[in-house]
């Protein structure tokens, strides 16, 4: 079954990234990971519609390249505010980008106001009384939310840390 998606549909899925993206090197890199993807699901899949199918897996994987590039351009940025005394090794810098990505999908999963009271609390350093008058909700509404987003970012900690053992 992937055998023959990949010949019929291979080329075209380069094409269709390709289009997306302006670069053929990425396209091709994003084309095999798509089916690297489709290679681990755990169960086979045969679809009805394979381009559908591909472009839709090909689409979520350009949203994660996307994502990544811009939160390591926001990281880039910060770092251009430190003095040039403050050296960051490679191997730092990618653990840095993977840590900022593994924050990223965790406040994804979280509801807008969630994690909106989250950031705003922990990057702004703002009270609960002061997120309640900026965002009009009660300072029990915006502690309810924090108590939610820190909750579900500690429980997604803990289990990152016992599939690490």
């Amino acid at each position: 079954m992937l055998d023959s998606l990949y010949r019929e549909h291979n080329n075209w899925l380069k094409s269709w990234i390709g289009r997306r993206l302006g670069c053929p090197e990425q396209a091709s890199d994003l084309a095999q990971e798509t089916f690297v993807r489709i290679l681990t699901q755990q169960r086979q899949v045969q679809p009805h519609t394979p381009r559908a199918y591909l472009s839709t897996i090909a689409r979520g994987l350009m949203i994660d390249l996307f994502r990544r590039k811009s939160l390591e351009q926001a990281y880039l940025d910060s770092l251009q505010q430190l003095p040039e005394t403050t050296a960051i090794s490679p191997e730092d810098h990618h653990l840095i980008i993977e840590a900022l990505m593994h924050i990223d999908q965790m406040l994804d999963q979280l509801g807008e106001r969630s994690r909106q009271i989250f950031l705003m609390a922990q990057l702004d350093g703002l009270s609960h009384a002061e997120i309640s008058r900026r965002i009009g909700v009660s300072v029990n509404t915006v502690r309810k939310h924090y108590i939610r987003a820190l909750t579900h970012c500690l429980l997604l900690m803990d289990d990152s840390h016992e599939t690490d053992c």
